[in-house]
């Protein structure tokens, strides 16, 4: 979601937009605005989605976009096949709540990839990823039903958000794009209460 547009619906709308879509807006520019300012007005001094996300990047950040967006695409997967294999409401939900913040966060990197004139990812995952799952872990994963999902579905998913984190730290320690050192502290955060959640369900399952 572009800060633009975050603006043109309103802030306390944009606001919450913005932390949904894990976008890597400006806060500063909002926490500064004046809450008596008519949203139009705020409009015309807010930077175009091209202008902010063209802002200056280097390696890190577009490595960055293309690592992330097939790691994401892998979450998002395994959490589709929990919809109809996991049996336990809590695994499902947590599938559900990582399908609905990743899938925004994808497009998001694809379109700064698009902006900065760079190459999408493509040809596969590779194996170079951190916590990225094997084609037999996917199929194995893919294979079970029930009780021996939920277990497997956590264990991997832990192990798949802590590569996700490592990723994200090392963005925003190497990166310079705003957005994208943004956007991977947003996903260190999100994904690191989510392993602790992982953490708490493996004790049970």
């Amino acid at each position: 979601m572009t800060t633009n547009r975050v603006f043109s619906i309103g802030i306390a709308a944009g606001a919450l937009a913005l932390l949904t879509a894990c976008s890597g807006g400006s806060e500063h520019d909002m926490s500064t605005m004046s809450s008596s300012a008519p949203a139009a007005s705020q409009a015309s001094s807010a930077p175009t989605a091209t202008e902010s996300s063209s802002a200056a990047f280097n390696d890190a950040d577009v490595m960055f976009a293309q690592m992330m967006i097939p790691h994401h695409q892998q979450a998002v997967e395994m959490a589709e096949m929990a919809e109809t294999r996991a049996s336990d409401k809590e695994v499902k939900e947590l599938a559900a709540k990582i399908k609905a913040a990743q899938d925004p966060e994808i497009q998001t990197m694809q379109g700064w990839l698009k902006t900065w004139g760079k190459p999408a990812p493509s040809g596969g995952m590779g194996h170079n990823m951190p916590g990225i799952m094997s084609e037999a872990d996917m199929k194995k994963l893919e294979a079970a039903k029930g009780a021996a999902f939920d277990k497997q579905f956590v264990q991997l998913m832990t192990a798949h958000h802590n590569g996700a984190i490592e990723m994200a730290r090392t963005e925003q320690s190497q990166g310079s794009n705003p957005e994208a050192k943004a956007l991977a502290k947003t996903i260190e955060t999100a994904q690191q209460t989510e392993v602790e959640q992982m953490q708490g369900l493996l004790k049970r399952l």
